[in-house]
């Protein structure tokens, strides 16, 4: 698999763990992803995540939507 096969498996992984861990939709959690630049931020910093497990990640990616001033509600954590 070359990288970016693997940058996009991981964009699919952290979306899909988003929707179940925030029991969201993952048509929402895309286009939340979209929107507020996720799909990117994972890209950009794949060196780094793939190192780490998806949880590691999915608590990177609510910091930066936090960061980004999105409400992430007590289903959020």
């Amino acid at each position: 698999m070359n990288k970016n096969q693997q940058i996009t498996y991981m964009q699919a992984r952290l979306v899909r763990l988003a929707s179940e861990e925030w029991n969201m939709s993952i048509q929402a959690v895309a286009a939340m992803f979209t929107k507020f630049g996720v799909i990117q931020l994972i890209r950009e910093c794949f060196d780094i995540f793939h190192v780490e497990g998806d949880y590691a990640v999915l608590d990177d990616i609510i910091n930066y939507l936090r960061h980004k001033g999105v409400k992430i509600d007590a289903g959020i954590n």
